[in-house]
C-alpha cells in the first residue's frame, strides 16, 4: 500500500487519563487526541491496549467515542477497537462506531479462551461481520499473541479475505517481531499492514507498509510522522535509529504507566500517572530511571504537550 493514499499513516492508540476516583477524564482525553493530531498523526486507534480499553466498559467506549467526534474530531480519522470476548459486545461497539462514520474498526480476536482452532476463530469474526450487517463496515485485524495468546494465522487471514473482500481491510501486527511483520507484507500486498512497533517502520514501510500503529506515539508523535513523511529521504536510515533508540528506553518498564509517567512530567499534571487497576503507575525510582535514559538520547516531549 502507499502512504500517498488518504488517511493513511500513523494512527495513535492514544492513552485514556483518569481521575483520582478512576472515572474516565473526558476533557483530558480530548485533549490529548487534539494535541495528537496537532504533532503530525494521521488519525487516532482509540480505545485499544494503549487505551486500557479492556478496563473500560461498552458504556463508557461509546460515550468516549461520542465525546471525541462532537468535539470537532472527524469520525473518518478514528479506527476504534472493538474487539470483545463476547460477540454481542463486539457488535454492539462495531455497530456503534461504524454508525458514527468511522474510518474503520480495530478488531481483536475473541482472547480469553486459548489454543481455539482457526476455524473458531473465523466462525467469530465472520460472526461479527454478519450481525453487524453494514456495507459500510471496514475490519482492521488486532493481532496482539503477547497480549491476547490468539492471533490470526496467515491461512485464517486469507480465508477472511477471499470470503470477506470488502470488509477485511488491514492488520495491526503488534508481534513485535519484524519477521511476522515482513511475513504478513509480503504475504497481502494488498492489505495495509500497521506495524506497532516504530522499530523496524523503515524496513516495514519500504516492504510496502501503510503506515505504524504504535504506543510510544503518545509520547513522540512529532517523530514518528516525521519518518513516515520522509522516508525516501537519504536521512531515513538516521531517523529510524534515532526512533529505535527512543522506543528501546521507554519499553524497559510497562508501557502505559511509562508513557502516562512522561506525559505527568512534561505538563506537571500529576492526575496522568493513573492507571486502572490491576496497572498501576509507574514508581518514582522507575520514573527517575527512564528519565535519564530519555535525556541522554537528549529526546524530550514536545513542549507543546503543556496544552494538559
Amino acid at each position: 500500500m502507499s502512504l500517498d493514499r488518504p488517511l493513511r499513516g500513523l494512527f495513535v492508540p492514544a492513552l485514556t487519563p483518569f481521575k483520582q476516583d478512576l472515572s474516565v477524564d473526558e476533557p483530558r482525553f480530548i485533549e490529548h487526541c487534539k494535541w495528537l493530531l496537532s504533532e503530525g498523526a494521521h488519525g487516532l486507534a482509540v480505545f485499544g491496549t494503549t487505551s486500557e480499553a479492556n478496563s473500560l466498559s461498552l458504556d463508557e467506549r461509546r460515550q468516549l467515542l461520542d465525546r471525541v467526534i462532537g468535539s470537532g474530531i472527524a469520525a473518518r480519522l478514528l479506527m476504534p477497537g472493538t474487539g470483545c470476548c463476547a460477540i454481542p459486545d463486539t457488535v454492539a461497539l462495531t455497530r456503534h462506531a461504524i454508525e458514527r462514520g468511522v474510518l474503520g474498526v480495530l478488531l481483536l480476536p475473541p482472547f480469553y479462551y486459548k489454543n481455539v482452532s482457526d476455524d473458531g476463530i473465523y466462525a467469530s469474526i465472520a460472526e461479527v461481520i454478519n450481525r453487524v450487517g453494514d456495507a459500510r463496515l471496514r475490519i482492521y485485524l488486532y493481532h496482539i499473541p503477547p497480549m491476547a495468546s490468539v492471533g490470526f494465522s496467515l491461512p485464517l487471514i486469507e480465508r477472511l479475505l477471499r470470503d470477506f473482500p470488502d470488509t477485511i481491510a488491514g492488520l495491526k501486527d503488534s508481534s513485535g517481531e519484524w519477521k511476522n511483520t515482513e511475513a504478513f507484507l509480503k504475504a497481502f500486498p494488498g492489505m495495509e499492514i500497521f506495524p506497532g512497533n516504530e522499530s523496524y517502520l523503515l524496513a516495514a514501510l519500504r516492504a510496502g507498509a501503510a503506515g505504524c500503529i504504535s504506543a510510544t506515539a503518545n509520547v513522540n508523535a512529532a517523530g514518528i510522522s516525521g519518518l513516515l513523511r520522509s522516508w525516501r529521504d537519504p536521512d531515513a536510515d538516521a531517523k529510524q535509529a534515532e526512533l529505535t533508540a527512543i522506543r528501546a528506553a521507554i519499553q524497559k518498564f510497562p508501557p502505559i504507566p511509562a508513557a502516562k509517567a512522561m506525559l505527568a512530567a512534561a505538563t506537571g499534571e500529576s492526575g496522568w500517572k493513573v492507571v486502572r487497576p490491576p496497572l498501576r503507575p509507574l514508581g518514582a525510582d522507575a520514573a527517575a530511571e527512564l528519565g535519564r535514559a530519555l535525556d541522554a538520547l537528549n529526546f524530550s516531549v514536545a513542549s507543546s504537550v503543556a496544552h494538559a
